[in-house]
């Protein structure tokens, strides 16, 4: 979230930043929080105030009684006092909570580099590369050839769980595991830490990461209140929840690989069929926490290295700048990553990173400073950073579509003959 004291001092910033990303009803959120904030501050000092008061009756109570004096006027004086201050104090607790439930509902700002845009057609391509593959047939989409070689049984999972839930069968669930060994080396090489963490996570995890409250439809919620995590990226985020992070051993960097849950699943229709939109995938997810100072660079790094992994696969990619109006509720800057599917003749995303700077960071309460939690001097928040390296579904698509032969067999690319053990899936 965003600081209450920035807010406070710069509050056409805020009003520019919310409109810029086409969040018009934190507008209204963000004026309650102002005349919120003007309430409670004058709230504060009326206490301070009465605060300051009851203590020097206290005092001239003691001094009177102390000489044999009757303190009984200003004993019934300062009782109604204190009873000012009760209420005064339960009335600034609820203003507080207010205040809390306020500033989630306002969206981070974007980034001075970021480019305006009101939707996704205003995103701009920044970089291209590879050439993208030609047939001498009509290359079959993902869920065509997938299903004729029985690699890709989306029938078998709307039967175990609904239309989402995709079954990789054969070479198809042995391409799944390659995938997973191949993305993790590749980011153990450019040193992540992996880590495993859990597939569901509380209320406060899912608030933290900004999942919550700005995209709770989209989250399968299970009978305990706990969250299926839509991507690792928000149970790994949580791990240095109120903590005071060495501001030495920055950047810290994870990789881990996790099923995903999301609700939504788009439209009907071509652009939503096989695995281009599911309930259910696989993706190994990258996190950083930087100082403020370094956490563009490392946004370019994370870049580069889900790049790097498009690359090594040989698939033709182009990389999106994101506008303000096709960011997410919690990213400052957002790069998209696309790879072509000769199959359904379009771009599809296979990787998003971003630098969320403070937002997450002022939510999970995670800091730095020389020395961690025993180091002195005021703590600064972190930025963190997350982005796909990369998710499978769309991935597996243009691998299954650009790598095809005409008898319907696929050759296996270059740098995944060592994880899968032959150079054709047939």
């Amino acid at each position: 979230m965003l600081d209450l004291r920035f807010i406070r001092e710069n509050p056409d910033a805020v009003r520019r930043g919310i409109r810029a990303k086409q969040f018009a009803e934190a507008l209204e959120s963000l004026e309650q929080l102002l005349l919120t904030d003007e309430e409670h501050r004058l709230l504060r000092r009326d206490l301070e105030a009465k605060q300051a008061l009851r203590n020097a009756s206290s005092k001239r109570i003691g001094e009177l009684k102390r000489r044999g004096e009757d303190a009984d006027e200003l004993m019934r004086e300062m009782g109604a006092v204190a009873a000012d201050v009760k209420r005064l104090e339960e009335h600034g607790r609820s203003l507080e909570a207010r205040l809390g439930e306020l500033l989630l509902e306002i969206p981070n700002l974007p980034h001075a580099s970021v480019p305006y845009g009101e939707s996704e057609h205003d995103n701009v391509v920044v970089k291209e590369w590879g050439t993208q593959p030609t047939f001498g047939f009509e290359p079959m989409p993902h869920w065509e050839l997938g299903a004729a070689r029985g690699w890709l049984d989306m029938e078998a999972g709307v039967k175990l769980t609904g239309a989402g839930f995709p079954v990789f069968r054969g070479r198809g669930a042995k391409l799944v595991r390659a995938l997973e060994r191949f993305f993790l080396d590749r980011l153990e090489e450019a040193g992540f830490s992996e880590v495993v963490v859990p597939l569901m996570v509380s209320a406060e995890s899912a608030t933290a990461t900004g999942q919550l409250p700005d995209k709770e439809g989209q989250m399968y919620q299970v009978q305990d209140g706990s969250y299926l995590i839509p991507t690792s990226e928000v149970s790994v985020t949580n791990l240095h929840r109120d903590e005071i992070l060495d501001s030495a051993e920055l950047p810290l960097k994870y990789a881990a690989f996790s099923a995903c849950f999301r609700r939504e699943a788009g439209s009907y229709g071509k652009d939503v069929r096989g695995l281009n939109r599911v309930h259910q995938f696989d993706k190994v997810e990258m996190v950083a926490f930087t100082s403020p100072e370094a956490s563009y660079d490392m946004l370019e790094t994370m870049t580069l290295t889900a790049e790097g992994m498009l690359e090594a696969l040989g698939l033709s990619y182009r990389r999106l700048l994101m506008c303000t109006g096709d960011m997410g509720f919690t990213q400052a800057k957002q790069y998209d990553l696309e790879a072509w599917s000769p199959g359904q003749r379009r771009w599809l995303e296979v990787s998003s990173i971003s630098n969320m700077e403070t937002f997450q960071a002022m939510r999970l309460r995670t800091r730095t400073r020389p020395g961690g939690a025993a180091g002195k001097g005021r703590p600064d928040a972190v930025h963190t950073l997350n982005g796909s390296a990369l998710a499978f579904p769309r991935t597996i698509a243009v691998i299954l579509e650009s790598y095809q032969t005409g008898d319907g067999s696929v050759r296996v690319p270059d740098a995944l003959v060592p994880y899968l053990g032959c150079e054709l899936l047939s």
